[in-house]
This record gives C-alpha cells, structure tokens and sequence, in this order.
C-alpha cells in the first residue's frame, strides 16, 4: 500500500514539474495611450550572479501602473533587454524583458 501511494506521489510531483517548466507566452499588447516618463529609480549596489532589471510602465486594462525595477538571476553568455514600450504605426506595444546571446 505504501508502495502505491509513494508511486502516485511521485507521479503527480512529475506532473507538476513538467507543468511548472512550460513557459507562457503573454499576447502582445496594442494600446493608443502612451505610456508616462519612466520613473527615476536609485539602483542599489551591484550583487554578485544577478542583474538589475529597471522599473517599467505596465499597462493593466485601463491605464499604466509602475513596476518597481528589481533583481534577477543573471545568465551566463546573455545579456538582460529591459522591458520597453516602443511606438508602432501609431500605438504603443509592450515588448517584455528578455534575454540576448
């Protein structure tokens, strides 16, 4: 019986790490309202293994709300793209941060 219950366990331990490592895409945001200046953010002091992602303007349905910058585990070989809103035809689209060879 226990030999069961610790099959199922793992089991479903598996089934959640699978699920966990499937990256979710988010849809491409097309709005008319530029987003505000980008905040003036103190950076703190370098730490080791990580790099600093600045703040961002994100847009939540109805206007923009500021995302405080904040440290992530950096990559070896990659270099870190902050997220930006960039003007196309007219409209503004949010292109999320992301990581460069």
């Amino acid at each position: 019986m226990k030999l069961k219950a610790s099959i199922a366990a793992a089991l479903v331990a598996s089934t959640m790490v699978g699920t966990a490592v499937v990256p979710v895409h988010a849809a491409t945001v097309y709005i008319g309202t530029p987003p505000p200046a980008v905040l003036v953010e103190p950076v703190p002091p370098p730490r080791g293994g990580y790099v600093w992602a600045p703040g961002y303007w994100r847009w939540n349905g109805a206007h923009h709300v500021w995302v405080q910058g904040h440290w992530i585990v950096a990559r070896h070989g990659y270099h870190y793209v902050p997220d930006e809103w960039v003007a196309v035809n007219g409209r503004w689209v949010f292109r999320p941060g992301h990581w460069v060879r």
